[in-house]
C-alpha cells in the first residue's frame, strides 16, 4: 500500500502530514540523542562501590574519592561530592548529596519531555490530518457534483494515512519516555542508596558513630556497622 502511495502529492495537498513529518524528525532525533546519552551515564556503579567501602574501611579516603571521579554514572559526581562535603562538614553531607541528586536528575530529564510531548501530541496531530482529508473529500464530492469513490479516494487517503503517521510516531514515543523514566528513577535510587551507605561507612570510620546506651547493645554490631555488612554483602550478590 505504502509503496504505490503517491508520498509526493500528499505532501504537496496536506499541511498537516508536513507537520507529522516535521514531529518524526524532531523525535527521531532527540530520542538518538537520548539513548546515547544514557548509553553513556551507565557505566558499573556495583563494582565502584564496593572498591569504595573497601578504601573507606582502610581509612584510605582519598583513594575512595578516586574511584568515583572516573564513574560516568550519577553515583560518580553525587558520591564524590558527597564524600568532599564529608570531609568539610560532616553535618552538611546529606545536604549537599540532595543538591547533587538534583542536579544530576535534571541532566537526566533533559530533552525527554519533549518525547512525551510528541507522544501526546502527534495523535491528535493526526487526528487532525483525519478531519482536513475528510473535509477534503467532501469539498471534492460538493464541486463534481458526484460521490464517485475516484473523487473523494484522495480525500479519504490522506485523511488515514495522516491518522497512521501520528500513531507511528506516537508509539515508540511512548515506549522511549516510559523506559527513560524508569531509568532515570532506578539511576537516581542507586546513587541515593550507595551515597547514604558511603557516609555511613565514612562516620564510622572516623569514629563519628554514636556510643552504645548500654554494656549490651555494645556487644551487638552498631547500627553503622550493620549497614555496612548490609552493603559489602550486597555488593557481592550482584558480583557473583
Amino acid at each position: 500500500m505504502f509503496v504505490g502511495f503517491d508520498w509526493g502529492a500528499a505532501l504537496a495537498q496536506s499541511p498537516i502530514l508536513i507537520v507529522l513529518v516535521l514531529c518524526s524528525i524532531v523525535t527521531l532525533g532527540f530520542a538518538i540523542e537520548r539513548m546515547g546519552y544514557y548509553r553513556k551515564r551507565g557505566g558499573n556503579p556495583d563494582v565502584t562501590m564496593r572498591k569504595a567501602m573497601n578504601a573507606i574501611e582502610g581509612h584510605r579516603f582519598e583513594e575512595a574519592v578516586n574511584h568515583f571521579q572516573d564513574l560516568a554514572h550519577p553515583l560518580g559526581p553525587v558520591a564524590t561530592q558527597t564524600l568532599l562535603g564529608f570531609r568539610r562538614a560532616p553535618g552538611e553531607a546529606e545536604e549537599i548529596m540532595h543538591v547533587m541528586l538534583n542536579q544530576q536528575k535534571l541532566l537526566l530529564e533533559r530533552n525527554t519531555g519533549l518525547l512525551g510531548t510528541m507522544a501526546a501530541v502527534t495523535p491528535l496531530i493526526g487526528l487532525l490530518g483525519t478531519v482536513w482529508g475528510i473535509m477534503r473529500a467532501f469539498q471534492a464530492m460538493g464541486e463534481a457534483g458526484s460521490s464517485a469513490p475516484t473523487i473523494v479516494a484522495g480525500g479519504i487517503a490522506e485523511a488515514l494515512v495522516t491518522t497512521a503517521a501520528g500513531l507511528v510516531i506516537a508509539v515508540p514515543s511512548v515506549m522511549l519516555y516510559n523506559h527513560l523514566n524508569r531509568r532515570l528513577a532506578t539511576m537516581l535510587q542507586v546513587a541515593e542508596n550507595h551515597t547514604r551507605l558511603l557516609c555511613v561507612a565514612a562516620r564510622e570510620a572516623a569514629g563519628l558513630s554514636q556510643p552504645a546506651a548500654a554494656p549490651v547493645a555494645a556487644a551487638q554490631p552498631g547500627p553503622a556497622r550493620a549497614v555496612r555488612r548490609t552493603a559489602r554483602e550486597t555488593v557481592a550478590a550482584v558480583q557473583a
